[in-house]
């Protein structure tokens, strides 16, 4: 999955740079500690707070589609893995998932 990833995000830029409208795609890896993880309420709103804080402070663009990754413990922390995409961006990454594979 995550070569796909890589693979989609260099694609989208050799399209970006052939066309002159912009579209974004970015992966961004946040955490929050592990002791929010006691009920799911809580853990709903750490991971929530987490997402809003990337979305206020990382991301330059209006996203239209933020996407969980990957989400995994390690030692007192749990770390998330978002996908994030604005409109264009956001029908780069269908049409991609669409091409057939090599």
């Amino acid at each position: 999955m995550m070569k796909r990833v890589v693979a989609a995000i260099f694609a989208l830029a050799s399209v970006t740079s052939a066309n002159p409208t912009s579209a974004y795609v970015i992966q961004v890896a946040t955490s929050i500690p592990a002791t929010s993880l006691a009920d799911d309420t809580e853990l709903r709103g750490a991971v929530e707070s987490a997402i809003n804080d990337v979305l206020h402070h990382a991301v330059a663009f209006t996203p239209t589609v933020v996407t969980v990754q990957n989400a995994r413990v390690v030692g007192n922390r749990l770390y998330i893995l978002l996908l994030i995409a604005d409109r264009d961006g956001e029908e780069t990454l269908k049409s991609l998932s669409a091409a057939p594979a090599e």
